[in-house]
């Protein structure tokens, strides 16, 4: 009788731990099975969303219009975004849809609210930082700070700079000249510097003695500068010629580079014109070269700036 009580003891057992065993197997494949549907949903969604961004990028990339140009890099901006969000929200049902399959007809609200709860107390040190990801990227994009495909310096990481691959409202992603990516959280940037156009408009003054040597001279050396999306980016022209005395002519180059090449410009040409006058008594070049930029709208805003000036000293 003890042996028979025994064997059902242990038949017992077994069932119950088959069924445990079937329950959390039950569990897993459930989990797997929902986040694998998720997953695939999202690799879906991103590669539509990819062909749409390079739509739009290369549209925005062939718009002559300024501000058409401005509108169609915020709207692949904005589909960064949004992709971002979609992301979210597909792990977030994933996650509720597996809770309803796991524990079908029970109420989750409290269930939901505990669990929530206990993230929350373990995950306190994760929540302040999380949120002010967010806090400041809704507001560097509602503000319009910046749009994929600017080039932006980091404030206050003076040598972080480059062009914006993607824009969430947790991070930014850059990409530096050299080639390197760059993630940052939103909350560390305090301030970006936007580069126009994504280039620095160069010009560069040399006062010659002779006007047709002082061009040759220039054109000879403007063939040998690199040219290309990260070294000059428009050639770099004569655009201006100005006798300003007898024997004494102002001859301007100007150009644009990209943001980091200046040194092109300032240090390349004006060595080489320079080189051109070692060792000879009667130099071509008499003063400079002188290298400035010239953007036209911040001429145009420090001229503004200038005339107010002096209104209010009169």
């Amino acid at each position: 009788m003890s042996d028979t009580s025994a064997r059902l003891r242990d038949i017992q057992d077994a069932a119950g731990n088959y069924l445990q065993e079937a329950s959390t197997l039950r569990g897993v494949v459930i989990i797997v099975a929902t986040f694998g549907v998720a997953y695939l949903l999202i690799k879906v969604i991103s590669k539509f969303t990819v062909g749409v961004a390079q739509v739009i990028a290369e549209r925005a990339d062939k718009s002559a219009n300024e501000d058409r140009f401005v509108q169609w890099r915020q709207t692949e901006t904005y589909l960064s975004v949004a992709m971002a969000l979609v992301r979210a929200v597909v792990v977030a049902l994933a996650g509720y849809f597996a809770l309803q399959m796991l524990f079908p007809g029970q109420k989750l609200l409290p269930a939901t609210i505990g669990i929530s709860t206990f993230f929350i107390i373990i995950a306190g040190a994760t929540i302040g930082p999380l949120l002010r990801d967010l806090t400041n990227g809704a507001t560097m994009i509602l503000g319009h700070w910046f749009s994929v495909g600017d080039f932006i310096k980091v404030e206050p990481f003076g040598e972080v700079a480059g062009v914006v691959e993607r824009v969430t409202l947790r991070s930014t992603r850059l990409r530096n000249i050299k080639g390197d990516v760059i993630f940052l959280h939103n909350q560390h940037i305090q301030g970006i510097h936007v580069t126009p156009r994504g280039a620095r408009t160069m010009r560069m003054e040399v006062f010659v003695r002779n006007q047709e040597k002082g061009v040759e001279r220039i054109e000879e050396i403007l063939k040998t500068v690199p040219q290309g999306p990260t070294m000059v980016v428009s050639p770099l022209l004569i655009t201006e010629k100005e006798e300003m005395s007898k024997d004494l002519w102002r001859i301007s180059v100007t150009g644009q580079t990209a943001p980091g090449r200046e040194w092109l410009v300032e240090d390349y040409m004006r060595e080489a014109l320079q080189s051109g006058d070692k060792d000879k008594k009667d130099p071509l070049i008499v003063y400079g070269p002188l290298v400035h930029y010239a953007d036209a709208t911040a001429e145009k805003r420090f001229g503004r700036a200038v005339r107010m000036g002096s209104k209010s000293a009169n």
